[in-house]
């Protein structure tokens, strides 16, 4: 598996953040999407959570799928999530 590491811009000031992004990707086979939610901090950005999605098993096509993944389960208080909508063309 080929390991690559996209990056997204950062949003500020933005609750919730919104980005369109397109990265071009040979093949699904074996390839997993690793989600980082970061918090943009002055001294130290602080994780806020993450999720792997293995796009293969997701069926892909170029309709949109919308994703709902958890990037941090709470023990106490509302569990966090990123929403995607994923599509992919050969």
């Amino acid at each position: 598996m080929v390991h690559k590491n996209l990056t997204s811009s950062n949003r500020v000031m933005s609750l919730p953040p919104n980005y369109q992004f397109h990265y071009n990707i040979p093949t699904l086979d074996n390839m997993e999407l690793t989600v980082k939610v970061m918090d943009d901090d002055v001294l130290k950005d602080d994780k806020m959570g993450k999720c792997k999605i293995k796009l293969e098993k997701l069926g892909l096509s170029d309709s949109p799928t919308p994703l709902r993944e958890k990037v941090y389960n709470r023990v106490f208080g509302d569990d966090s999530y990123v929403f995607l909508t994923l599509t992919y063309t050969e």
